[in-house]
Order: structure tokens, then C-alpha cells, then sequence
């Protein structure tokens, strides 16, 4: 993911933003079974898509908070967690 948020970086050349990256990218990141078998028409496989397009880019555009190593910390210490 870090990867594809640095080829973000070049948009101005590549014209590869976030949003470009995600359509491309999110049927191979977020695979769905149910998307790939045949109970999906054109219409829900597509809306189905478009929902890990949007999922892909908001990852990338916070790729730094959600896989930085301060984040990792707290979720690994489960810091918050009431038992």
C-alpha cells in the first residue's frame, strides 16, 4: 500500500492519483468470491466494486496514520480496550 501511495505522488506525470490507483488496484487487493461466481449481475458486480474503490483509496490516502508505527504500537499493546 506504501508503494502505491508514493506512485500517488507522481499523479502530476503519471496521472495515477489515488482515485486511478484504486480503481485499478481494488479487485485484486479486496477479492470477492461473490463478485467472481455467477449470482452477481453486471449491476451489483460493479456497485460491488466501486465499494472496494473507495475502500482502497481512503487507505491510500492514510496510508501514513493507519500503517504507521505508532498505530501498530497501541492496536499491538491493545491500548483502549476495556476487558
Amino acid at each position: 500500500m506504501r508503494h502505491l501511495a508514493r506512485l500517488a505522488d507522481y499523479c502530476s506525470i503519471t496521472n495515477m492519483h489515488t482515485k486511478n490507483l484504486a480503481i485499478v488496484w481494488a479487485p485484486n487487493l479486496l477479492r470477492s468470491k461473490q463478485i467472481e461466481s455467477a449470482c452477481f449481475s453486471g449491476t451489483a458486480a460493479f456497485m460491488e466494486v466501486r465499494i472496494q474503490s473507495v475502500v482502497v483509496e481512503f487507505i491510500l490516502n492514510h496510508v501514513d496514520v493507519l500503517f504507521s508505527s505508532k498505530l501498530s504500537s497501541v492496536i499491538r499493546d491493545g491500548a483502549g480496550v476495556s476487558h
